[in-house]
């Protein structure tokens, strides 16, 4: 699959690498509060049309690679 996505008249790339920490990186990312993180971003990215690259849920904190379409082509 190539990197770059082309429409009629133009080609782009647009990837962000967000991560989020909590304060001080307190462990609380497990269980039930880690499977809900992990949903609720899927629902917010399939909502502004972005596609996930890799999403991973750690106890400390969210490493999560996206590639976001610009507003204007969609």
């Amino acid at each position: 699959m190539s990197r770059l996505k082309d429409l009629s008249h133009i080609i782009l790339f647009c990837q962000y690498h967000i991560v989020f920490v909590p304060k001080y990186r307190y462990k609380i990312l497990k269980g039930d509060l880690g499977k809900y993180v992990y949903q609720s971003i899927y629902a917010y990215t399939e909502r502004a049309r972005c596609e996930v690259i890799e999403l991973n849920v750690q106890v400390d904190y969210v490493h999560l690679p996206v590639k976001v379409p610009p507003k204007g082509f969609c």
